[in-house]
C-alpha cells in the first residue's frame, strides 16, 4: 500500500495582515493628524502675524530729499538731451511715448528745442515753457503764449530718501511695469527658473538642497523660491533651522495665496538687500541702480542687469566697488544662465560679457550729500516734531545743488592729500628727533559753500569720509583764528561813516591808518595778555591794508582796542558769531563758531552789509504736491553798504598779494576776496560775486594741526572755486563794484600817497569820499628809456 502525502499551497491572507494594515492606516492617519495639526496651528498663528504685517505698508514711505531747482538762462551752455535727461531724473514723462502722463508732469524733445509741461504734482506752477538751443548753447526761451522769459526752472531732481531705519536702510521703490525685462530674466535665471509656474515652492530644487546639505555636513544656502525669500525677508530671520524652514513654508502660501506673482516680484524687487554703500545699506533694485551705475532702473542695459542679479546670492561678496573680477564673473554666469532659459541669445550674452562694469564713479558724499541731509532731518525734526513717522510720504525741497555738491566733494578729495602730505612732514621731523612718535591720525575737513545774495546753502561737506565717520565737522564750534580779522577792521571803517575818529587818531580812519604792529601787553581780568604775532615777525608801524594783507596780530589787536573790544564783539554777534565777546582775543579770533556760523557772517561782506542766516530748507510737501510749509530765510542789515565795500577790497588785496595768494598759485583767477585763518586749526573764507566758500581744516582731538591756512584750506578752497566758476550757473563772475560814497585812488606803494606819473610803483585802494590822502608822492621824474629801466642801467633819479 502506497503512501500518499499531500501538500496544500496556503490560500487566502495571513492572520496578523489586516492587524497590519490597521496599524498602517492608523499611523498614516496619525501622521497626517500631526502634520495637519502642526500645520494647521503655525498656518493660524502666522496667519495672525502676517495679517498683522500687512496692514501696514510693506515698505516705510520716507522723506523723499529733492535738490533746488536748476534755472535754465539764454546763454547757458546746454543741450536738449542735458534737459531731457535732468527732466527724466525728475521722473517727467515723455509726451507721445507713455500710456499715461506722470502726475509730476512730461515733455516733447526736438531738434533743437524742448517743450517743458509741468505736471499736477510738479514743485512748480504748472506754467509750461519751450526752450531753444543752438550749437549747445540756450538761445531763448518763451512761455505757453510765445512771450520770451529771462529764465526758466526746470523740476527739482531727487537727491536721496532719508534712510528707514537704525540700520540706515536706504529704498528707491519700484513698481513692477519700471523693472526692465532683462532684470526679471535674470534674477528668475539665476535664482528661481519655475517662479511663474510653481505654487511658492520648487519641491525638488528644495530636495537638491537638502541632499546636498546632509552630503556635506553643512547648511548651504539654496532651495529657496523668490516668494520663500521674500517671506524670510519680511518676516523671519536667515537661521537654518527645520522649524523656520517650515514656518517660512507657511508663510509663503499665504503669500502666493493672498498676490499675484507680479506682485511678489515687484515687493521681492524693493525688498532683496543689494549690499551697503558708505554707511548706507542697498535695498532694492531702485536703489542699486543709483548706487552702482547712478542711473533709473529703467536705463539698465543688460549687463547691468545681469550684475545686480547676480549680487543677489552674497551682495558684500560680489560687490563691484571692491572685487570687480569676482562681480563680472558671477556676471557672466547670469548671462549663461540666462541663455540656457531662453530668455537671451548667446551673441547678446557675449555682447553684454565684453562689456566693461561702467559703474558710478560718484561717492555716496558727492552724489547724496549725507551730511547736507542729516542737518536738514534734524531741521526737520525740529520743525515737524521728534519722530521719523511725522515725515513719512513727504517731499522735501531744499537748496543743495547737485553740480555744486560734487565739485565740493571732489574737491575736498582731490586735495585733502596736500595736508596729509604736511602732517607727515611734520611727525617725520619729530620721529629724526630722539623723541617717540606716536601713532598720528589726519586732520578733518569741512567745506560749505552759499549763495551770498540769498543765504541758500549750495554745497556742504562735514568730513572726509561719510562711511567712515557722520560726524558732521561743518556744524562743530571752533576758534576762528584770523578768518575773523575783517570784522576788526569793517568795525574801525564804521566809525569812519559815523564821522568819528578812532581812539587817538586825529582822522577818519582808512586803508592808510598806520597802526602799530610792536607787541604790547593787555590786562585782562588781571591777567597780562601778550599776543604774538606768526613766526614772531614784528613790523612797528604799518597801514591797516598791509597789517590785514599779512594778518599781523598785534596790529590788529591795537585797531580793535581804539575801535572798542566790546563793538567789534557786537558786530561779530549781529554776523552770527554769537560767542564773541569784548575781549582783545576777540580781534584774532580766539571765541568759537562753526564753518556754517562763518559762511553767514560772511555775507555780511559779500552782499553789501546784509546779513543772511545759511538754510536748506525751502518747502515741505505731501505726497501729492500740496504745499505744507515753505520756508523764508530771515535777513538783517548790519553793515553799511560802503563798510561792506571797502572791507572787501582789502580782502581782495589779501588774495591777490598776501596771505591767501595761494589760491592765485593755484590757478584760480576770477575776482574774489578772502581771508586765511590759523589758530589751532586752518581755515579759509571767501567769495566771488555769486558764489561764497569757507573751507575748515583740523584736528577732532583739538590738537593743534600746526599748519597755516594757506597750505592747508587755501588749497582745497582754491580747487573747489576753479572748478564752480566753470559751471554755467556760477561763471559769470564780475569784479565788485563800489557803491556810492566810496572812491577808488590810485597811491604810490613807497609812501602810500597820491600816485602820479613820477610814482614807480603804484597800487589801487578803496576810500570813503573824503578819506583818501591829498598830497601827492613827489618823486622826482625817472627820465631813463624802458631798456634802462628793465636793465637797470643809466642814472636813477
Amino acid at each position: 500500500m502506497a503512501l500518499k502525502i499531500k501538500f496544500r499551497m496556503p490560500t487566502g491572507k495571513p492572520p496578523w495582515a489586516p492587524l497590519l494594515l490597521r496599524i498602517g492606516l492608523i499611523t498614516i492617519a496619525a501622521v497626517a493628524v500631526v502634520v495637519l495639526s502642526v500645520g494647521g496651528y503655525f498656518y493660524f498663528k502666522y496667519q495672525t502675524i502676517v495679517d498683522d504685517r500687512l496692514k501696514q505698508p510693506l515698505f516705510a514711505n520716507t522723506a523723499k530729499i529733492f535738490a533746488e531747482p536748476r534755472e535754465v538762462r539764454p546763454g547757458q551752455k546746454l543741450t536738449v538731451r542735458m534737459i531731457a535727461d535732468e527732466l527724466r531724473q525728475a521722473s517727467y514723462s515723455t509726451v507721445g511715448k507713455n500710456a499715461k502722463d506722470s502726475p509730476m508732469g512730461a515733455y516733447r524733445e526736438g531738434a533743437a528745442t524742448i517743450a517743458v509741461y509741468p505736471g499736477p504734482q510738479s514743485y512748480h506752477a504748472q506754467d509750461s515753457a519751450t526752450i531753444h538751443v543752438s550749437d549747445g548753447v540756450v538761445d531763448a526761451i518763451n512761455d505757453d503764449r510765445g512771450q520770451p522769459l529771462s529764465s526758466y526752472e526746470l523740476e527739482p531732481v531727487l537727491i536721496t530718501g532719508l534712510s528707514e531705519d537704525a540700520n540706515r536702510t536706504k529704498r528707491r521703490l519700484v513698481n513692477y511695469d519700471e523693472i526692465p525685462q532683462n532684470l526679471v530674466q535674470a534674477v528668475l535665471a539665476i535664482e528661481d527658473r519655475r517662479f511663474f509656474e510653481h505654487s511658492g515652492v520648487n519641491y525638488w530644487r528644495m530636495a537638491e538642497a537638502i541632499l546636498r546639505d546632509v552630503s556635506t555636513g553643512q547648511k548651504q544656502q539654496g532651495g529657496s523660491t523668490l516668494t520663500m525669500q521674500l517671506a524670510r525677508g519680511f518676516f523671519l530671520t536667515p537661521e537654518k533651522r527645520i522649524k523656520r524652514k517650515i514656518i517660512e513654508i507657511v508663510i509663503t502660501f499665504q503669500l502666493e495665496h493672498r498676490f499675484t506673482k507680479k506682485q511678489i516680484f515687484e515687493m521681492y524687487a524693493n525688498q532683496i538687500n543689494l549690499g551697503q554703500r558708505g554707511s548706507f545699506s542697498i535695498n532694492g533694485f531702485g536703489e542699486a541702480s543709483q548706487a552702482y551705475f547712478g542711473k533709473d532702473v529703467r536705463q539698465l542695459d543688460l549687463a547691468e542687469s545681469a550684475l545686480l542679479a547676480g549680487m543677489i546670492q552674497r551682495p558684500n561678496y560680489f560687490t563691484p566697488f571692491r572685487h570687480a573680477d569676482r562681480a563680472i564673473d558671477r556676471r557672466n554666469l547670469v548671462l549663461d544662465s540666462m541663455v540656457e532659459t531662453g530668455a537671451i541669445t548667446k551673441d547678446q550674452a557675449e555682447r553684454a560679457k565684453a562689456e566693461s562694469l561702467h559703474l558710478s564713479t560718484a561717492s555716496v558724499d558727492a552724489s547724496e550729500a549725507p551730511y547736507f541731509v542729516d542737518l536738514v532731518h534734524e531741521q526737520l525734526l525740529q520743525k515737524l516734531g521728534e519722530s521719523n513717522s511725522t515725515l513719512e510720504g513727504l517731499r522735501i525741497y531744499t537748496t543743495l545743488d547737485p553740480d555744486l555738491q560734487r565739485v565740493a566733494t571732489a574737491a575736498v578729495e582731490n586735495t585733502v592729500h596736500v595736508v596729509d602730505e604736511q602732517v607727515d612732514k611734520l611727525h617725520a621731523r619729530r620721529k629724526s628727533s630722539t623723541a617717540p612718535v606716536a601713532p598720528y591720525t589726519y586732520p578733518q575737513v569741512a567745506l560749505v559753500a552759499l549763495n551770498p545774495h540769498t543765504g541758500q546753502v549750495l554745497a556742504l561737506v562735514g568730513g572726509r569720509d561719510y562711511g567712515k565717520s557722520q560726524v558732521n565737522h561743518a556744524v562743530a564750534h571752533r576758534p576762528t583764528g584770523s578768518i575773523f580779522k575783517p570784522f576788526v577792521y569793517a568795525a574801525a571803517f564804521a566809525t569812519a561813516v559815523e564821522g568819528t575818529p578812532l581812539a587817538g587818531q586825529d582822522k577818519l580812519f582808512s586803508p592808510v591808518t598806520i597802526l602799530n604792529d610792536e607787541q604790547s601787553t593787555y590786562d585782562v581780568g588781571g591777567q597780562e595778555y601778550s599776543p604774538r604775532n606768526d613766526h614772531n615777525d614784528y613790523h612797528d608801524q604799518v597801514t591797516a591794508r598791509e597789517a590785514l594783507q599779512k594778518s599781523l596780530n598785534n596790529a590788529t589787536i591795537g585797531l580793535a582796542s581804539m575801535v572798542g573790544f566790546d563793538r567789534v564783539a557786537a558786530l561779530a554777534r549781529e554776523s552770527g558769531i554769537k560767542s564773541a565777546r569784548g575781549t582783545p582775543s576777540v580781534a584774532i579770533g580766539s571765541y568759537d563758531a562753526s564753518p556754517i556760523d562763518m559762511a553767514g557772517a560772511y555775507t555780511v561782506f559779500a552782499n553789501g552789509g546784509m546779513h543772511l542766516d545759511p538754510w536748506m530748507l525751502a518747502s515741505v510737501r505731501t505726497s501729492s504736491g500740496d504745499v505744507m510749509t515753505d520756508y523764508t530765510p530771515t535777513s538783517k542789515q548790519v553793515l553799511d553798504a560802503r563798510v561792506a565795500y571797502l572791507t572787501t577790497n582789502m580782502m581782495e588785496n589779501v588774495i591777490n598779494t598776501g596771505t591767501g595768494y595761494e589760491v592765485r598759485r593755484r590757478g584760480f583767477t576770477a575776482p574774489a576776496a578772502g581771508k586765511t585763518g590759523s589758530s589751532h586749526d586752518a581755515w579759509f573764507a571767501g567769495f566771488t560775486s555769486n558764489l561764497l566758500c569757507v573751507v575748515w581744516v583740523g584736528n577732532d582731538d583739538y590738537t593743534d594741526v600746526k599748519i597755516e591756512g594757506a597750505h592747508a584750506a587755501a588749497p582745497i578752497w582754491a580747487e573747489f572755486m576753479k572748478k564752480a566758476v566753470h559751471l554755467p550757473q556760477y561763471s559769470d563772475t564780475k569784479e565788485f563794484t563800489p557803491p556810492q560814497g566810496v572812491e577808488l585812488v590810485s597811491l604810490d606803494k613807497a609812501t602810500n600817497l597820491l600816485a602820479d606819473d613820477s610814482c614807480p610803483t603804484t597800487y589801487t585802494a578803496a576810500f570813503l569820499d573824503g578819506t583818501a590822502p591829498t598830497d601827492t608822492c613827489g618823486h622826482p621824474p625817472d627820465h631813463r628809456s624802458l631798456l634802462q629801466k628793465i636793465f637797470g642801467t643809466g642814472k636813477k633819479p
